[in-house]
């Protein structure tokens, strides 16, 4: 598993873009959180992907032009501060129900 967290500028149709680019590879999204942040907005993504598949979504998103940051790691990472599921959710729950 790997999480992805993403800057953007919150401008019509930015969201749905990025969301895009990971339904279009058929690729299960068992963890999304989106939330207002200090320049803008962020989401959080929690997806199953090889290495080439993270190459082709960092091209995507940096194409966006108001996606303004993307960073990624393990699942398990806690770096980001507001990188944590809504109170109640587990990904490891979603995962084994997959």
């Amino acid at each position: 598993m790997q999480t992805f967290q993403i800057r953007y500028r919150n401008t019509q149709g930015t969201l749905m873009r990025i969301l895009n680019a990971v339904s279009r590879r058929g690729l299960d999204m068992p963890s999304v959180h989106a939330d207002a942040a200090e320049n803008g907005h962020e989401i959080m993504l929690v997806l199953e992907v090889s290495p080439k598949q993270i190459g082709q979504l960092y091209r995507e998103w940096y194409a966006i032009p108001d996606v303004m940051k993307v960073r990624s790691g393990t699942a398990h990472e806690a770096e980001w501060s507001n990188a944590h599921p809504p109170s109640g959710v587990s990904i490891q729950r979603a995962a084994a129900r997959a």
